[in-house]
């Protein structure tokens, strides 16, 4: 597929301090994508992304890579914690949430997985570094949220994917959730945080717990959004780590 540039500069960036090496993927939550392109060139509103993919398919460019956009906010994802800095913004339009979330348009999501594919020719962007907004900020935010397709991202070559035989799923016996403590909560907080969550290890099942295994749900189990951490959702869990430590060492012999 070749992309199409719409030239649509934003005056809200300023300098990188490192190379881009995270992907981070969003919606823009709002009730039209001209209302969001319009929001993301406003310079009072001190937001912005690197790149705009309307339902429609047409990929707008805000701000270029080389710079530093502002779209992440607050938050985190193996250990960094200025995520603005190493990343590059895709903004997706989509009412989100808030506005009557649907389904992301064929035309948009094959510009989406064409944007990431190319913006990697350039970059050396890691699976386990390909994201959602709300992997970064599971305390604020829910994009681009569970209708996206990580799946088939994943299955492109973009990204991590785990799916677990039910006997592995069945060996990890019953759910954690809300309230629960003990050495179970203590393996599960440290897993996510392994993964790349800001959720520091040790601890009980608190609402910061509850919250980051929502949005790892919303990517990686997306079926069953609840914050408990069932046999499946601890079975991708592991599942994943495996995968991403795989990477790491192959990157490494590389």
């Amino acid at each position: 597929m070749t992309l199409e540039l719409i030239a649509a500069p934003s005056p809200n960036f300023d300098a990188r301090r490192s190379p881009p090496d995270l992907i981070l993927l969003h919606y823009t939550g709002m009730q039209t994508g001209e209302a969001a392109l319009e929001r993301l060139r406003d310079p009072e509103a001190r937001v912005s992304s690197h790149y705009l993919v309307e339902e429609d398919g047409r990929l707008f460019q805000l701000v270029p890579e080389e710079r530093r956009a502002w779209h992440a906010g607050q938050g985190a994802w193996q250990g960094e914690t200025d995520v603005n800095a190493v990343s590059i913004g895709i903004e997706i339009v989509n009412p989100g949430h808030e506005w009557g979330y649907r389904d992301f348009p064929e035309a948009q999501i094959a510009t989406v997985m064409a944007l990431v594919a190319d913006i990697r020719t350039r970059w050396s962007v890691p699976d386990a570094r390909i994201v959602g907004h709300s992997d970064t900020a599971p305390h604020r935010k829910t994009d681009p949220g569970e209708r996206f397709p990580w799946k088939r991202l994943a299955e492109a070559g973009h990204g991590l994917w785990f799916e677990p035989a039910p006997e592995r799923i069945a060996a990890l016996g019953q759910p954690l959730g809300p309230g629960d403590e003990g050495l179970g909560v203590v393996v599960l907080r440290s897993a996510l945080h392994r993964l790349g969550y800001g959720l520091m290890p040790g601890g009980d099942y608190d609402d910061d717990t509850r919250l980051t295994v929502e949005a790892f749900q919303r990517h990686w189990r997306p079926e069953q959004v609840d914050g408990v951490a069932d046999g499946e959702t601890r079975a991708r869990l592991v599942g994943l780590l495996q995968l991403a430590q795989v990477e790491s060492v192959t990157g490494v012999l590389n």
